[in-house]
């Protein structure tokens, strides 16, 4: 026959008697903790997430300028130059460069038939048509493009001259969290 002390031995305590748990207090208080917790991870841990969506929107608006103006910049500089470059210019001889106003794209003419670089001017995208399965990867974003003419380089448009010898074509992106990114470069007409 087995004493109390045996029941020490083994680790039972004799005083304890029926089942253990959690009181509602405990568990109340338990709840309480953690919603606590989970509030103060959910406040830090979401700024974060925002400012990492940030930065890959400005990667993607940077993406998305750089190759509008790749297209831009391969087209001829007015709708009166050589379309190949060098032997016919606007502004020599008999032939005057588009004039400021007449800036944008001839009647019946699309993006695929731009062919000179004032074509685009006021052209909006609202998402890519630059190619088959992008529009995902810019979505949401919106692209503007402004082209004028700015023999200068100060950054305003010219008067009535038409023998201009710079248009400053300028790019600007917004992101689906509505900050924008302007990308601005010059063609010369050369």
């Amino acid at each position: 026959m087995r004493s109390s002390t045996d029941k020490n031995a083994l680790g039972v305590c004799p005083y304890k008697t029926g089942q253990q748990g959690f009181t509602l207090i405990e568990t109340i208080v338990g709840i309480v903790v953690l919603s606590i917790v989970f509030s103060i991870f959910t406040n830090l841990l979401y700024p974060l997430s925002n400012q990492s969506a940030k930065q890959v929107h400005q990667i993607r608006a940077a993406e998305y300028g750089q190759s509008m103006i790749n297209e831009i910049l391969g087209k001829a500089f007015d709708e009166n130059s050589d379309m190949s470059g060098g032997l016919m210019r606007c502004g020599e001889g008999s032939t005057s460069c588009t004039a400021t106003a007449s800036l944008g794209f001839e009647t019946g003419e699309s993006r695929a038939t731009f062919d000179d670089v004032d074509d685009y001017h006021n052209l909006t995208v609202i998402e890519s048509s630059l190619a088959e399965g992008l529009d995902d990867t810019y979505r949401g974003f919106e692209l503007n493009v402004t082209v004028i003419n700015d023999s200068n380089y100060d950054g305003v448009s010219d008067g009535s001259d038409n023998n201009f010898t710079a248009k400053l074509i300028t790019v600007t992106v917004t992101t689906p969290q509505d900050f924008d990114f302007a990308f601005a470069v010059y063609r010369v007409n050369f």
